[in-house]
Protein backbone atom coordinates (compact mmCIF):
# COMPACT_ATOMS: atom_id res chain seq x y z
CA UNK A 1 0.00 0.00 0.00
CA UNK A 2 1.39 3.43 -0.92
CA UNK A 3 1.81 6.09 1.74
CA UNK A 4 -1.20 8.09 0.59
CA UNK A 5 -3.37 4.99 0.75
CA UNK A 6 -2.16 4.32 4.29
CA UNK A 7 -3.08 7.84 5.35
CA UNK A 8 -6.48 7.57 3.64
CA UNK A 9 -7.19 4.24 5.29
CA UNK A 10 -6.24 5.73 8.64
CA UNK A 11 -8.60 8.66 8.08
CA UNK A 12 -11.43 6.40 6.95
CA UNK A 13 -11.03 4.29 10.07
CA UNK A 14 -12.31 7.25 12.08
CA UNK A 15 -15.31 7.85 9.82
CA UNK A 16 -18.68 6.33 10.66
CA UNK A 17 -18.95 2.89 9.05
CA UNK A 18 -21.94 4.00 6.99
CA UNK A 19 -20.33 7.26 5.77
CA UNK A 20 -20.32 7.76 2.01
CA UNK A 21 -16.51 7.67 1.60
CA UNK A 22 -16.31 4.39 3.50
CA UNK A 23 -19.11 2.78 1.52
CA UNK A 24 -17.69 4.03 -1.79
CA UNK A 25 -14.25 2.71 -0.86
CA UNK A 26 -15.76 -0.70 -0.13
CA UNK A 27 -17.33 -0.82 -3.60
CA UNK A 28 -14.04 0.05 -5.26
CA UNK A 29 -12.18 -2.52 -3.16
CA UNK A 30 -14.74 -5.20 -4.01
CA UNK A 31 -14.39 -4.46 -7.74
CA UNK A 32 -10.58 -4.32 -7.72
CA UNK A 33 -8.85 -7.21 -9.52
CA UNK A 34 -5.27 -6.43 -8.56
CA UNK A 35 -4.44 -4.37 -11.63
CA UNK A 36 -7.73 -2.72 -12.59
CA UNK A 37 -11.33 -2.25 -11.46
CA UNK A 38 -14.35 -3.92 -13.05
CA UNK A 39 -17.50 -1.80 -13.41
CA UNK A 40 -19.48 -4.54 -11.63
CA UNK A 41 -18.67 -8.12 -10.74
CA UNK A 42 -21.71 -9.61 -12.46
CA UNK A 43 -22.69 -7.78 -15.64
CA UNK A 44 -19.31 -6.26 -16.54
CA UNK A 45 -16.52 -8.62 -15.39
CA UNK A 46 -13.67 -7.12 -17.50
CA UNK A 47 -11.94 -3.74 -17.72
CA UNK A 48 -13.86 -1.03 -19.60
CA UNK A 49 -12.07 1.98 -21.06
CA UNK A 50 -14.03 5.04 -19.96
CA UNK A 51 -15.12 3.31 -16.76
CA UNK A 52 -11.47 3.00 -15.77
CA UNK A 53 -10.88 6.68 -16.46
CA UNK A 54 -13.78 7.69 -14.20
CA UNK A 55 -12.77 5.12 -11.59
CA UNK A 56 -9.19 6.47 -11.52
CA UNK A 57 -10.57 9.97 -10.86
CA UNK A 58 -12.22 8.66 -7.68
CA UNK A 59 -9.42 6.29 -6.71
CA UNK A 60 -6.96 9.19 -6.59
CA UNK A 61 -8.52 10.19 -3.26
CA UNK A 62 -7.96 6.72 -1.78
CA UNK A 63 -4.73 5.62 -3.44
CA UNK A 64 -2.98 7.66 -6.14
CA UNK A 65 -0.82 4.62 -6.83
CA UNK A 66 -3.84 2.47 -7.55
CA UNK A 67 -5.34 5.24 -9.70
CA UNK A 68 -2.14 5.40 -11.73
CA UNK A 69 -2.11 1.61 -12.04
CA UNK A 70 -5.71 1.65 -13.28
CA UNK A 71 -4.79 3.87 -16.22
CA UNK A 72 -1.47 2.14 -16.88
CA UNK A 73 -3.17 -1.26 -17.11
CA UNK A 74 -5.66 0.06 -19.65
CA UNK A 75 -3.02 1.84 -21.74
CA UNK A 76 -0.84 -1.27 -21.78
CA UNK A 77 -3.51 -2.81 -24.06
CA UNK A 78 -3.36 0.07 -26.55
CA UNK A 79 -3.04 -0.88 -30.23
CA UNK A 80 -0.06 0.39 -32.22
CA UNK A 81 -2.37 2.50 -34.41
CA UNK A 82 -3.14 4.45 -31.23
CA UNK A 83 -6.65 3.24 -30.40
CA UNK A 84 -7.48 2.43 -26.80
CA UNK A 85 -9.90 -0.52 -26.92
CA UNK A 86 -13.19 -0.27 -25.09
CA UNK A 87 -12.71 -3.64 -23.30
CA UNK A 88 -9.58 -5.36 -22.04
CA UNK A 89 -10.52 -8.97 -21.36
CA UNK A 90 -9.55 -10.81 -18.20
CA UNK A 91 -8.44 -14.31 -19.29
CA UNK A 92 -9.57 -15.82 -15.97
CA UNK A 93 -13.22 -14.91 -16.68
CA UNK A 94 -15.23 -17.62 -18.48
CA UNK A 95 -15.91 -16.89 -22.15
CA UNK A 96 -19.69 -17.04 -21.68
CA UNK A 97 -19.71 -14.53 -18.81
CA UNK A 98 -19.99 -11.59 -21.20
CA UNK A 99 -21.04 -11.15 -24.82
CA UNK A 100 -19.41 -10.11 -27.09
CA UNK A 101 -16.32 -11.74 -25.60
CA UNK A 102 -12.77 -12.20 -26.85
CA UNK A 103 -13.78 -15.07 -29.14
CA UNK A 104 -16.12 -12.62 -30.94
CA UNK A 105 -13.70 -9.69 -31.35
CA UNK A 106 -10.68 -11.86 -32.30
CA UNK A 107 -8.36 -8.93 -31.71
CA UNK A 108 -5.11 -10.90 -31.98
CA UNK A 109 -6.00 -12.06 -35.50
CA UNK A 110 -8.55 -9.64 -36.98
CA UNK A 111 -6.75 -6.70 -35.36
CA UNK A 112 -3.22 -7.71 -36.33
CA UNK A 113 -2.91 -5.21 -39.20
CA UNK A 114 -4.06 -2.39 -36.90
CA UNK A 115 -1.54 -3.38 -34.24
CA UNK A 116 -3.63 -5.14 -31.63
CA UNK A 117 -1.48 -6.49 -28.78
CA UNK A 118 -0.50 -10.14 -28.95
CA UNK A 119 -0.41 -10.87 -25.24
CA UNK A 120 -3.85 -9.60 -24.23
CA UNK A 121 -7.23 -9.86 -25.90
CA UNK A 122 -9.37 -6.76 -26.37
CA UNK A 123 -12.36 -5.49 -28.29
CA UNK A 124 -11.70 -3.55 -31.49
CA UNK A 125 -13.84 -0.45 -30.94
CA UNK A 126 -13.15 2.49 -28.61
CA UNK A 127 -14.90 4.60 -25.98
CA UNK A 128 -14.90 8.34 -25.15
CA UNK A 129 -11.43 9.85 -24.58
CA UNK A 130 -11.63 10.84 -20.91
CA UNK A 131 -8.19 9.41 -20.21
CA UNK A 132 -5.92 12.46 -20.44
CA UNK A 133 -8.25 14.40 -18.16
CA UNK A 134 -8.16 11.48 -15.71
CA UNK A 135 -4.36 11.22 -15.92
CA UNK A 136 -3.92 14.92 -15.19
CA UNK A 137 -6.26 14.80 -12.18
CA UNK A 138 -4.53 11.65 -10.89
CA UNK A 139 -1.13 13.34 -11.21
CA UNK A 140 -2.32 16.39 -9.29
CA UNK A 141 -3.54 14.19 -6.41
CA UNK A 142 0.08 13.29 -5.54
CA UNK A 143 2.66 15.01 -7.79
CA UNK A 144 5.54 13.63 -5.73
CA UNK A 145 4.50 10.02 -6.27
CA UNK A 146 3.74 10.75 -9.92
CA UNK A 147 7.20 12.22 -10.53
CA UNK A 148 8.92 9.43 -8.59
CA UNK A 149 7.21 6.76 -10.72
CA UNK A 150 7.55 8.66 -13.98
CA UNK A 151 3.78 8.36 -14.40
CA UNK A 152 3.25 11.27 -16.78
CA UNK A 153 6.42 10.49 -18.71
CA UNK A 154 5.12 6.99 -19.43
CA UNK A 155 1.49 7.75 -20.19
CA UNK A 156 1.95 10.95 -22.20
CA UNK A 157 3.17 9.27 -25.43
CA UNK A 158 0.31 6.77 -25.26
CA UNK A 159 -2.29 9.48 -24.67
CA UNK A 160 -0.84 11.57 -27.51
CA UNK A 161 -1.04 8.54 -29.83
CA UNK A 162 -4.64 7.94 -28.74
CA UNK A 163 -5.66 11.49 -29.64
CA UNK A 164 -3.68 11.30 -32.89
CA UNK A 165 -5.58 8.16 -33.90
CA UNK A 166 -8.93 9.86 -33.29
CA UNK A 167 -8.03 13.07 -35.08
CA UNK A 168 -6.41 11.44 -38.11
CA UNK A 169 -8.43 8.27 -38.58
CA UNK A 170 -11.88 9.21 -37.34
CA UNK A 171 -12.61 12.55 -39.04
CA UNK A 172 -15.02 10.69 -41.30
CA UNK A 173 -17.21 13.72 -41.95
CA UNK A 174 -14.29 15.88 -43.06
CA UNK A 175 -15.30 18.75 -40.78
CA UNK A 176 -12.66 18.39 -38.08
CA UNK A 177 -14.69 16.32 -35.60
CA UNK A 178 -14.31 12.70 -34.56
CA UNK A 179 -16.95 10.14 -35.60
CA UNK A 180 -18.00 7.04 -33.73
CA UNK A 181 -18.53 3.93 -35.85
CA UNK A 182 -20.64 1.98 -33.36
CA UNK A 183 -23.14 3.08 -30.66
CA UNK A 184 -21.07 1.23 -28.05
CA UNK A 185 -18.17 3.61 -28.76
CA UNK A 186 -20.03 6.67 -27.56
CA UNK A 187 -20.89 4.92 -24.29
CA UNK A 188 -24.60 5.74 -24.35
CA UNK A 189 -25.39 2.54 -26.17
CA UNK A 190 -29.15 2.57 -26.50
CA UNK A 191 -29.85 6.29 -26.94
CA UNK A 192 -32.70 7.26 -29.28
CA UNK A 193 -30.11 9.51 -30.95
CA UNK A 194 -28.90 6.36 -32.74
CA UNK A 195 -32.30 5.14 -33.93
CA UNK A 196 -32.29 6.84 -37.34
CA UNK A 197 -28.76 5.84 -38.44
CA UNK A 198 -29.24 2.36 -36.97
CA UNK A 199 -32.43 1.85 -38.97
CA UNK A 200 -30.26 1.39 -42.08
CA UNK A 201 -28.51 -1.63 -40.54
CA UNK A 202 -29.80 -5.15 -41.15
CA UNK A 203 -29.73 -6.89 -37.75
CA UNK A 204 -27.79 -10.08 -37.19
CA UNK A 205 -30.14 -13.04 -36.65
CA UNK A 206 -31.11 -13.48 -33.01
CA UNK A 207 -30.00 -17.13 -33.17
CA UNK A 208 -26.43 -16.04 -34.02
CA UNK A 209 -25.65 -14.69 -30.54
CA UNK A 210 -26.63 -15.10 -26.89
CA UNK A 211 -27.18 -11.99 -24.78
CA UNK A 212 -25.44 -12.38 -21.43
CA UNK A 213 -26.77 -8.98 -20.34
CA UNK A 214 -30.28 -10.42 -19.92
CA UNK A 215 -28.95 -12.68 -17.16
CA UNK A 216 -28.35 -9.59 -15.01
CA UNK A 217 -31.20 -7.19 -15.81
CA UNK A 218 -34.87 -7.05 -16.68
CA UNK A 219 -35.37 -7.45 -20.46
CA UNK A 220 -37.76 -4.50 -20.51
CA UNK A 221 -34.93 -2.26 -19.23
CA UNK A 222 -32.34 -3.43 -21.74
CA UNK A 223 -31.95 -2.80 -25.50
CA UNK A 224 -34.43 -4.74 -27.64
CA UNK A 225 -33.31 -7.85 -29.53
CA UNK A 226 -33.74 -5.91 -32.77
CA UNK A 227 -31.37 -3.13 -31.66
CA UNK A 228 -28.93 -5.62 -30.20
CA UNK A 229 -28.91 -7.49 -33.51
CA UNK A 230 -27.91 -4.25 -35.23
CA UNK A 231 -25.12 -3.68 -32.73
CA UNK A 232 -23.81 -7.18 -33.43
CA UNK A 233 -24.04 -6.71 -37.20
CA UNK A 234 -22.00 -3.48 -37.05
CA UNK A 235 -19.37 -5.08 -34.84
CA UNK A 236 -19.06 -8.14 -37.09
CA UNK A 237 -18.62 -5.99 -40.19
CA UNK A 238 -15.99 -3.82 -38.49
CA UNK A 239 -14.13 -6.92 -37.29
CA UNK A 240 -14.29 -8.58 -40.71
CA UNK A 241 -12.91 -5.38 -42.28
CA UNK A 242 -9.88 -5.84 -39.98
CA UNK A 243 -10.95 -2.81 -37.93
CA UNK A 244 -10.29 -0.45 -40.80
CA UNK A 245 -12.04 2.91 -40.33
CA UNK A 246 -14.33 4.66 -42.77
CA UNK A 247 -15.88 1.65 -44.48
CA UNK A 248 -18.99 0.99 -42.38
CA UNK A 249 -22.58 2.16 -42.72
CA UNK A 250 -22.67 3.85 -39.30
CA UNK A 251 -20.73 7.05 -38.61
CA UNK A 252 -21.97 9.74 -36.24
CA UNK A 253 -20.36 12.91 -34.91
CA UNK A 254 -21.36 12.97 -31.26
CA UNK A 255 -21.15 16.12 -29.09
CA UNK A 256 -20.19 14.33 -25.87
CA UNK A 257 -17.39 12.29 -27.45
CA UNK A 258 -15.91 15.42 -29.03
CA UNK A 259 -16.37 17.57 -25.93
CA UNK A 260 -14.48 14.99 -23.88
CA UNK A 261 -11.73 15.00 -26.50
CA UNK A 262 -11.51 18.80 -26.19
CA UNK A 263 -11.33 18.64 -22.38
CA UNK A 264 -8.69 15.92 -22.60
CA UNK A 265 -6.72 17.85 -25.22
CA UNK A 266 -6.52 20.76 -22.77
CA UNK A 267 -5.44 18.27 -20.07
CA UNK A 268 -2.81 16.85 -22.42
CA UNK A 269 -1.49 20.39 -22.88
CA UNK A 270 -1.12 20.69 -19.09
CA UNK A 271 0.71 17.34 -19.02
CA UNK A 272 3.03 18.47 -21.82
CA UNK A 273 3.83 21.68 -19.93
CA UNK A 274 4.51 19.68 -16.75
CA UNK A 275 7.00 17.58 -18.71
CA UNK A 276 8.70 20.66 -20.14
CA UNK A 277 7.28 20.21 -23.63
CA UNK A 278 5.32 22.73 -25.67
CA UNK A 279 1.62 23.04 -24.88
CA UNK A 280 0.54 25.85 -27.20
CA UNK A 281 -0.17 23.54 -30.15
CA UNK A 282 -2.48 21.37 -28.04
CA UNK A 283 -4.43 24.34 -26.71
CA UNK A 284 -4.75 25.61 -30.28
CA UNK A 285 -6.00 22.19 -31.40
CA UNK A 286 -8.58 22.23 -28.64
CA UNK A 287 -9.72 25.66 -29.80
CA UNK A 288 -10.10 24.41 -33.40
CA UNK A 289 -12.10 21.42 -32.17
CA UNK A 290 -14.30 23.78 -30.15
CA UNK A 291 -14.99 25.89 -33.24
CA UNK A 292 -15.84 22.76 -35.25
CA UNK A 293 -18.10 21.49 -32.47
CA UNK A 294 -20.08 24.73 -32.46
CA UNK A 295 -20.20 25.00 -36.25
CA UNK A 296 -21.27 21.42 -36.94
CA UNK A 297 -23.30 20.30 -33.92
CA UNK A 298 -24.90 23.36 -32.30
CA UNK A 299 -28.65 23.73 -32.84
CA UNK A 300 -30.02 27.12 -31.83
CA UNK A 301 -33.54 25.82 -32.35
CA UNK A 302 -33.02 22.95 -29.89
CA UNK A 303 -30.96 25.04 -27.48
CA UNK A 304 -28.27 22.35 -27.31
CA UNK A 305 -25.83 20.28 -29.32
CA UNK A 306 -27.13 17.45 -31.50
CA UNK A 307 -25.53 14.42 -33.15
CA UNK A 308 -24.76 14.55 -36.88
CA UNK A 309 -25.34 11.53 -39.11
CA UNK A 310 -22.25 11.56 -41.32
CA UNK A 311 -23.84 9.39 -44.02
CA UNK A 312 -26.74 11.77 -44.62
CA UNK A 313 -25.00 14.90 -43.38
CA UNK A 314 -27.96 16.08 -41.29
CA UNK A 315 -28.34 16.75 -37.57
CA UNK A 316 -30.35 14.11 -35.73
CA UNK A 317 -33.34 15.87 -34.09
CA UNK A 318 -33.18 14.01 -30.77
CA UNK A 319 -32.23 15.64 -27.48
CA UNK A 320 -29.90 13.39 -25.48
CA UNK A 321 -27.73 14.14 -22.48
CA UNK A 322 -24.76 13.95 -24.85
CA UNK A 323 -25.76 17.38 -26.14
CA UNK A 324 -25.36 18.94 -22.69
CA UNK A 325 -21.89 17.61 -21.92
CA UNK A 326 -20.12 20.30 -24.00
CA UNK A 327 -20.61 22.43 -20.89
CA UNK A 328 -17.22 20.87 -20.06
CA UNK A 329 -15.56 22.82 -22.86
CA UNK A 330 -13.57 25.72 -21.32
CA UNK A 331 -13.91 28.24 -24.17
CA UNK A 332 -17.54 27.61 -25.03
CA UNK A 333 -19.22 30.94 -25.94
CA UNK A 334 -21.22 32.44 -23.08
CA UNK A 335 -24.48 32.61 -25.01
CA UNK A 336 -24.27 28.88 -25.68
CA UNK A 337 -23.62 28.17 -22.01
CA UNK A 338 -26.72 30.18 -21.09
CA UNK A 339 -28.81 28.32 -23.66
CA UNK A 340 -27.57 24.95 -22.39
CA UNK A 341 -28.47 25.87 -18.81
CA UNK A 342 -31.97 26.90 -19.94
CA UNK A 343 -32.40 23.59 -21.77
CA UNK A 344 -31.05 21.61 -18.82
CA UNK A 345 -33.45 23.22 -16.36
CA UNK A 346 -36.37 23.52 -18.78
CA UNK A 347 -39.10 21.02 -19.68
CA UNK A 348 -36.90 18.74 -21.80
CA UNK A 349 -34.60 17.70 -18.92
CA UNK A 350 -36.34 19.21 -15.89
CA UNK A 351 -33.27 19.50 -13.67
CA UNK A 352 -34.15 21.04 -10.34
CA UNK A 353 -37.86 20.54 -10.98
CA UNK A 354 -39.19 17.24 -12.25
CA UNK A 355 -35.75 15.60 -12.05
CA UNK A 356 -32.83 15.78 -9.64
CA UNK A 357 -30.20 14.10 -11.81
CA UNK A 358 -29.87 14.69 -15.53
CA UNK A 359 -32.03 12.24 -17.52
CA UNK A 360 -30.27 10.57 -20.42
CA UNK A 361 -32.96 11.59 -22.89
CA UNK A 362 -35.59 14.26 -23.51
CA UNK A 363 -38.50 13.94 -21.06
CA UNK A 364 -40.83 15.05 -23.88
CA UNK A 365 -39.37 12.73 -26.50
CA UNK A 366 -41.49 9.97 -27.98
CA UNK A 367 -38.90 7.32 -27.06
CA UNK A 368 -38.53 8.43 -23.42
CA UNK A 369 -38.59 5.59 -20.88
CA UNK A 370 -37.46 6.25 -17.29
CA UNK A 371 -36.02 2.75 -16.91
CA UNK A 372 -34.82 1.59 -20.35
CA UNK A 373 -31.07 1.74 -20.90
CA UNK A 374 -29.99 5.26 -22.00
CA UNK A 375 -33.51 6.16 -23.12
CA UNK A 376 -34.38 8.18 -20.03
CA UNK A 377 -32.71 6.98 -16.81
CA UNK A 378 -30.18 9.23 -15.09
CA UNK A 379 -26.55 8.11 -15.01
CA UNK A 380 -24.05 9.26 -12.45
CA UNK A 381 -21.13 9.78 -14.82
CA UNK A 382 -23.07 12.10 -17.13
CA UNK A 383 -24.46 14.06 -14.16
CA UNK A 384 -20.91 14.34 -12.79
CA UNK A 385 -19.73 15.72 -16.14
CA UNK A 386 -22.58 18.22 -16.31
CA UNK A 387 -21.95 19.31 -12.69
CA UNK A 388 -18.29 19.89 -13.52
CA UNK A 389 -19.24 21.87 -16.62
CA UNK A 390 -21.72 24.04 -14.75
CA UNK A 391 -19.11 24.85 -12.13
CA UNK A 392 -16.48 25.58 -14.77
CA UNK A 393 -18.73 28.30 -16.23
CA UNK A 394 -19.71 29.82 -12.89
CA UNK A 395 -23.22 28.34 -12.75
CA UNK A 396 -22.89 27.69 -9.05
CA UNK A 397 -26.54 27.29 -8.00
CA UNK A 398 -27.47 24.49 -10.44
CA UNK A 399 -24.06 22.89 -9.90
CA UNK A 400 -24.55 22.83 -6.12
CA UNK A 401 -28.04 21.35 -6.43
CA UNK A 402 -26.91 18.71 -8.92
CA UNK A 403 -23.89 17.80 -6.80
CA UNK A 404 -26.00 17.40 -3.67
CA UNK A 405 -28.50 15.20 -5.52
CA UNK A 406 -25.72 13.08 -7.01
CA UNK A 407 -24.24 12.36 -3.58
CA UNK A 408 -27.59 11.63 -1.98
CA UNK A 409 -28.85 9.33 -4.73
CA UNK A 410 -25.54 7.52 -5.20
CA UNK A 411 -25.57 6.50 -1.56
CA UNK A 412 -29.31 5.85 -1.31
CA UNK A 413 -29.29 3.64 -4.40
CA UNK A 414 -26.41 1.48 -3.24
CA UNK A 415 -24.15 3.10 -5.87
CA UNK A 416 -26.43 1.96 -8.67
CA UNK A 417 -25.48 1.86 -12.32
CA UNK A 418 -28.30 4.32 -13.08
CA UNK A 419 -31.58 5.51 -11.54
CA UNK A 420 -35.10 6.54 -12.42
CA UNK A 421 -34.72 10.31 -13.02
CA UNK A 422 -37.95 11.12 -11.17
CA UNK A 423 -37.84 8.81 -8.15
CA UNK A 424 -34.16 7.92 -7.79
CA UNK A 425 -35.07 4.21 -7.85
CA UNK A 426 -31.98 2.05 -8.44
CA UNK A 427 -31.74 0.40 -11.86
CA UNK A 428 -29.20 -1.93 -13.41
CA UNK A 429 -26.30 -3.17 -11.31
CA UNK A 430 -25.57 -1.93 -7.79
CA UNK A 431 -22.09 -1.50 -6.36
CA UNK A 432 -21.18 0.13 -9.68
CA UNK A 433 -17.58 1.28 -10.01
CA UNK A 434 -17.87 4.71 -11.55
CA UNK A 435 -20.84 5.66 -9.37
CA UNK A 436 -18.81 4.98 -6.23
CA UNK A 437 -15.70 6.63 -7.64
CA UNK A 438 -17.39 9.81 -8.86
CA UNK A 439 -19.44 10.18 -5.67
CA UNK A 440 -16.19 9.89 -3.75
CA UNK A 441 -14.56 12.50 -6.00
CA UNK A 442 -17.44 14.94 -5.63
CA UNK A 443 -17.57 14.41 -1.86
CA UNK A 444 -13.86 15.20 -1.60
CA UNK A 445 -14.08 18.22 -3.88
CA UNK A 446 -16.85 19.68 -1.73
CA UNK A 447 -14.74 19.14 1.39
CA UNK A 448 -11.72 20.80 -0.21
CA UNK A 449 -13.61 23.78 -1.60
CA UNK A 450 -12.92 26.95 0.40
CA UNK A 451 -15.95 28.56 1.98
Amino acid sequence: MDRTAQLTAHALSYAPPDALPVRAARVLDANWTGASTVPSRGLYPHQWSWDSAFIAIGLRHLSPLRAQTELETLLAAQWTDGRVPHIVFNPSVPLDAYFPGPDFWRSTTAGRAAGAPRTVQTSGIVQPPVHALAAWLVHRADPGLSHARGFLTRVYPRLAAWHRYLLRRRDLGGGGLVSVVHPWEQGMDNSPCWDAPLARIDPAPARSFRRADLDHGAPEDRPTDLDYGRYVRLAVEYRDARYSDGQGEFAVEDPSFNALLIASEHALAHIAAELGAGSAARHARAERLTAALVERLWSAESGMFLCRDVSGGELIPERGVSGLIPLLVPMLPGELVSALVRTLTGPHFGLGGATRLVPSYDLLGEAFDPHRYWRGPAWFNTSWLVERGLRLHGERAPADALGAALLELAEASGFAEYVDPFTGEACGATGFGWTAALALDLHQRLLDRPG
